[in-house]
């Protein structure tokens, strides 16, 4: 069984250039032919390559190096050498590509962008294979008729590079331990995540997709959290980062539990405590179980008590409040990619408008 990675250290390399040839053309009554030496190939380049169908970076932790293919030699008759096999990497969206030493962002590969999303195979050339040398054929001149030099490749370059995988999702589902969130995934869509009546259950995160109006709304489980886990208690906060591109977080209260008043708070101290920014995200709270006398009796006060709160109380068993959710979800979504396309289109239109005068410019 592959193990869930979110980080993986690789080192990648870029081919060498193949050399150049030094030839002279030698045929039957042409004693002393001109040079003939062929060009070197080209080193291959290193690719990254967008995949969706990718989940994980676990098979980077099985396959650390890659290295593209030099380029061949050129050879005599002019003939040209082969050039080197790129080195293609496949990543899953939301992949984040760092310098390994110090720490730069090189690459994010985000969702979306405000001009559209992100396509199925979008390519970026992180290293340039090393150009072929020159054969001997280029050297020659009046004054030099037989050459006997020739260019050598150019070397590749090699990158230690921190791969970190944020994965995609629209809304994020935050929660206690066992307080329904892989539930409500397995409700909404066609992620089957393990659900049992204990905690700690779901120990990776999880996706399901639950289609809302013909759009795909992408959900993402997180493992619970509990009170310290930013100090590391339970299974910690590592699994925070996967929703931090999210358009809302869904925090779920138990509301069978007595203590059910104290679980916002406490979850938003630790979001707080791992991200100011991530505890600021747009949010609604959903008070769970409402099928469970203990619920139904609590659910009396829930709206009470989160005033200023977009609250909605819900059952997974009996469907209590599953349909007007589902458009709740839908709403957030749109409302803030519409906010995205807003402000990438009033940076642009920023930029187009301002006029740059040399003249004004500091030298």
């Amino acid at each position: 069984m592959i193990k869930f990675a979110d980080e993986a250290i690789i080192t990648v390399a870029s081919g060498k250039g193949g050399d150049g040839c030094v030839a002279f053309r030698r045929e039957k009554f042409i004693p002393f032919g001109g040079p003939a030496g062929g060009d070197g190939g080209r080193g291959g380049d290193v690719i990254f390559v967008v995949k969706r169908n990718l989940r994980t970076l676990a098979y980077l932790r099985y396959r650390q190096n890659f290295r593209a293919q030099n380029g061949q030699p050129g050879m005599g008759k002019n003939m040209h050498g082969r050039d080197g096999e790129d080195a293609i990497i496949e990543v899953p969206p939301g992949t984040i590509i760092r310098d390994a030493e110090t720490g730069e962002i090189l690459k994010d590969f985000s969702a979306r962008t405000w001009k559209g999303a992100l396509q199925e195979g979008e390519r970026w050339v992180f290293l340039k294979g090393g150009k072929g040398g020159w054969g001997n054929t280029h050297y020659k001149n009046s004054v030099n008729q037989a050459p006997h030099f020739a260019q050598p490749g150019q070397p590749g370059q090699e990158r230690k590079l921190k791969i970190e995988l944020s994965l995609i999702a629209d809304i994020g589902l935050v929660g206690f331990p066992n307080a329904g969130k892989s539930s409500l995934l397995d409700y909404f869509t066609n992620a089957r995540p393990k659900i049992a009546p204990y905690p700690f259950t779901t120990k990776i995160p999880n996706l399901g997709v639950l289609t809302v109006n013909d759009r795909d709304i992408i959900l993402a489980d997180i493992p619970g959290i509990i009170e310290g886990a930013h100090e590391g208690a339970g299974l910690g906060i590592r699994f925070l980062k996967h929703i931090a591109r999210t358009a809302c977080l869904a925090f779920l209260i138990d509301l069978s539990d007595d203590n059910w008043r104290s679980a916002f708070p406490t979850l938003l101290h630790e979001l707080e405590m791992f991200s100011p920014e991530l505890a600021k995200k747009p949010r609604i709270l959903l008070g769970t179980k409402l099928d469970l006398p203990e619920a139904q009796e609590h659910s009396k006060d829930f709206y009470a008590a989160f005033p200023e709160e977009q609250a909605y109380c819900i059952s997974v068993f009996s469907g209590a409040g599953l349909d007007q959710l589902k458009q709740v979800f839908f709403e957030k979504v749109e409302a803030h990619e519409a906010s995205e396309l807003h402000s990438a289109a009033e940076t642009e239109s920023l930029f187009e408008t301002i006029d740059f005068d040399d003249e004004e410019l500091p030298e």
